[in-house]
């Protein structure tokens, strides 16, 4: 029996998209190009960090609902899940969804809805047709086309896919109709029709929206340093404004949405979107001005000691508690500051993370006991409880506000 779902690509989103799927007893049938990724779900196991998506991949897989291959099979629907990347100076690769979905060509037939949900320049849903329909020219007007991006929040994704409102947009009414039946199958939030092109913007300027607020927060932070002002005080007082709501700032801007996707509007617009590429530059300072900060400390220790100074760098996620990497701010400066270094004065902790292929990870607690300067990247949990009374304590994300 052929499944009903194709999903092609099993990371952060597709996975428990898939899993969401096979929860309503609709079978599935996983796409991943990594054979380890593909072998631990058809083991009922997890190889990513979620909360409940373990339980709900094991139920799924036991259940006969949930399996995973290398390559696509036929089915009715297609979801292409896939990384978008960049090439060349930021602009947006979107060669991972042509390759997806040149896999699933031989495939299609009529009435297949085929849906992106892969964060895409505008246009992409459009190409995409017009690439299928330039191998399967009997298929044109027959297919259902769409494009409905994810907007969930990493360690509580189970909750948002199901709650969170979607915005959904066919290349005509028809695929439009048939992509909104699809989904309310199994997401409770509210349904929005579009088309292509607007929901495929939707996306980019809901995330470009974050980015500029939180470009404002770290603006703040700079000037605040130099004013020595305490901004999280500031921030908390400006806030008890009725119509005022500041972002907290942190260390820069990370993960693979509101980091990335202000790009994918200002590759293609470069003249109009002046306000969203400045904030893309300020988020990325503020992760460099994270790194002299550190720098400047550690000189400032050893003149004051005589010797150097053993520092615990708290944190490589993108935002706390979860194991995710992709464009983290502290990776970066972690990086950065490691460069020319004596790496047996530092101590790298990320407690979501069991190892990691370049950085040696020490445990949180036995960091801190070590280091004569704390350096707060990520605001995970574990560190909030930490005793730091006699540390010297650089905090870049408020753990201790």
């Amino acid at each position: 029996m052929n499944p009903e779902v194709v999903m092609v690509g099993l990371g952060y989103i597709g996975l428990p998209t898939a899993a969401l799927i096979a929860q309503n007893k609709v079978k599935v049938h996983g796409v991943d190009v990594n054979p380890h990724v593909v072998d631990t779900i058809n083991q009922g196991k997890i190889h990513i960090v979620e909360p409940e998506l373990d339980k709900a991949v094991a139920d799924a897989v036991k259940e006969g609902y949930l399996s995973a291959d290398v390559k696509p099979i036929e089915a009715n629907v297609y979801l292409i899940v896939v990384p978008t990347p960049f090439k060349g100076k930021n602009e947006p690769d979107i060669s991972f969804v042509e390759a997806a979905t040149k896999a699933i060509l031989p495939l299609l037939k009529e009435e297949d809805l085929y849906i992106i949900e892969s964060t895409s320049p505008v246009g992409t849903t459009e190409k995409m047709a017009n690439l299928i329909y330039s191998e399967r020219q009997e298929l044109k007007g027959k297919l259902n086309i769409a494009y409905c991006p994810e907007r969930v929040l990493p360690g509580n994704v189970m909750f948002e896919l199901v709650n969170n409102d979607r915005v959904i947009g066919g290349i005509d009414e028809k695929s439009t109709q048939k992509a909104l039946a699809f989904y309310s199958q199994f997401v409770k939030g509210e349904l929005h029709a579009t088309n292509a092109r607007t929901a495929e913007m939707c996306k980019l300027v809901e995330n470009s929206s974050r980015d500029v607020q939180i470009a404002f927060a770290n603006e703040l932070s700079l000037i605040c340093d130099k004013a020595g002002i305490n901004v999280w005080e500031l921030i908390n007082l400006a806030n008890k404004h009725p119509r005022v709501n500041i972002l907290q700032p942190g260390c820069g801007v990370g993960g693979h949405c509101i980091a990335v996707d202000p790009y994918f509007i200002v590759s293609e617009y470069p003249m109009e979107s002046q306000i969203i590429g400045k904030a893309r530059e300020i988020n990325n300072y503020k992760a460099f001005w994270c790194a002299e900060k550190i720098q400047n400390e550690k000189l400032k220790f050893e003149l004051e000691h005589g010797r150097k100074p053993n520092i615990a760098l708290m944190g490589l996620a993108f935002k706390p508690n979860i194991d995710d990497l992709r464009e983290s701010p502290a990776k970066y400066i972690v990086q950065k500051v490691l460069q020319n270094a004596n790496n047996d004065n530092y101590f790298i902790v990320e407690p979501n993370v069991k190892e990691h292929n370049i950085f040696k990870l020490t445990d949180y607690q036995k960091a801190v006991n070590k280091a004569d300067i704390v350096v707060f990247l990520v605001a995970h949990d574990e560190f909030k409880q930490l005793n730091l009374e006699t540390k010297k304590v650089l905090d870049f994300c408020g753990v201790k506000v």
